[in-house]
């Protein structure tokens, strides 16, 4: 299923990657392949298809989209949830090594280190990554320990649910230079907004179920990378452990990227609206969002992205007006995840495993397709209720 024009645009690319050979009468999509082994009239060689475990004809049209949505020069490899796939990338640093990572990155990230550093696997230290010299002061003492190789630094920009925005080039080039392995987070970005690979990083990392299937019914990861002896160690592990993604979920998959670029679009433009919106509501204590001028990140974001995503972080007075803030509405869904056609709205430290640097009062906001006066319309109510009376009302 090669791609017959690598030079389109990443818009495109979600529609045209991954699709069937032209011939006559061919499908437009390609199918769902259930199976569990294939058949075989000779000794297995290299690439051949033998049990499912290690490969199925459904992955390999989505593996191909993304990869080429991420610019590498490979395949992106599927697993079966975005966990399953950042446990693979830890797999990359030996036991006994070291990862940096940011200490609000995705709260599953973070427990899953947090566990394999107890088991001895690894050292986990957690840095503030908007703090470029601390990040590169922690590297500079971690990489003076141990061998190159044996040091990954975890990167997530903008990070969840902070919003703080890294320095991607900066510390990618640093860490390369002290010989340390360099993994991305793409998931709040997608390569809709940034590609890391271009920024040198080693490996990409997504939770499929969030934008790039968009639409709240599969759970899903993938890895992207353009180097093959990285890759061929990923893939080693997803095959060994056992991570792989089911067929039917992989083609649902694929038929939400098409959208991607639309979603998106909509996606950024509702949230930018509302967070300007939200500045000068008198419920709000504060708002994160990189695309505000007056947010910390904002001209990080503004010099490496190409937009400033869909998510916005809002602070309220406390954990009682937050919690009646999301009883409140009506349209928009309290629940957990993000990156879906509907909006949802979460108080993240109701989760154990948030940091507890996160405020307890803060509420994330993933910001879906629907009308944004309606969202609008039913945030304000909401927050009203959730502040009740004040001098000088709401």
């Amino acid at each position: 299923m090669a791609l017959e024009h690598p030079d389109l645009a990443p818009d495109t690319l979600t529609v045209a990657a991954g699709r069937p050979p032209r011939e006559h009468d061919a499908p437009v999509n390609v199918p769902i392949v259930l199976t569990t082994t294939y058949h075989e009239t000779r000794a297995p060689e290299a690439g051949d298809r033998i049990y499912a475990r290690g490969s199925n004809p459904t992955w390999d049209p989505f593996e191909e989209a993304l990869g080429a949505l991420e610019n590498a020069t490979l395949p992106a490899l599927v697993f079966a949830s975005g966990l399953g796939a950042a446990a693979a990338a830890l797999s990359l640093i030996p036991t006994g090594g070291a990862v940096v990572m940011p200490r609000h990155a995705y709260a599953g990230s973070i427990s899953l280190a947090g566990d394999l550093a107890a088991q001895g696997r690894f050292e986990l230290r957690t840095v503030d990554i908007a703090d470029t010299d601390a990040v590169l002061a922690e590297l500079e003492a971690l990489t003076a320990r141990f061998d190159a190789g044996q040091v990954m630094l975890w990167l997530e920009s903008p990070t969840n649910p902070m919003l703080e925005v890294a320095e991607l080039s900066v510390l990618t080039d640093a860490a390369h230079a002290m010989g340390a392995v360099v993994v991305a987070d793409n998931t709040f970005n997608t390569p809709m907004v940034h590609r890391p690979l271009d920024a040198g990083v080693d490996v990409v990392l997504h939770s499929v179920t969030k934008w790039l299937a968009g639409h709240s019914d599969v759970v899903l990861g993938a890895l992207v990378t353009s180097d093959a002896t990285l890759r061929d160690r990923l893939l080693a592990h997803r095959t060994l452990h056992g991570a792989i993604a089911g067929p039917f979920e992989v083609w649902l998959a694929l038929r939400g990227l098409r959208t991607l670029a639309l979603r998106m679009d909509r996606s950024q433009a509702t949230a930018a609206a509302l967070a300007h919106r939200l500045v000068d509501h008198p419920a709000v204590r504060r708002v994160r969002y990189p695309g505000l001028a007056s947010d910390p990140g904002h001209e990080r974001a503004a010099a490496q992205f190409n937009g400033f995503g869909g998510i916005v972080s809002i602070e309220l007075d406390d954990v009682a007006t937050a919690d009646a803030l999301v009883a409140a509405v009506r349209l928009w869904l309290p629940a957990t995840s993000l990156g879906g056609v509907e909006s949802l709205v979460e108080r993240r430290r109701r989760q154990p495993a948030e940091p507890t640097t996160v405020p307890e009062a803060l509420v994330r906001l993933s910001v879906g397709i629907e009308n944004p006066d309606d969202l609008w319309a039913d945030l304000d109510q909401a927050l009203r209720v959730a502040a009740g009376p004040r001098d000088g009302g709401l």
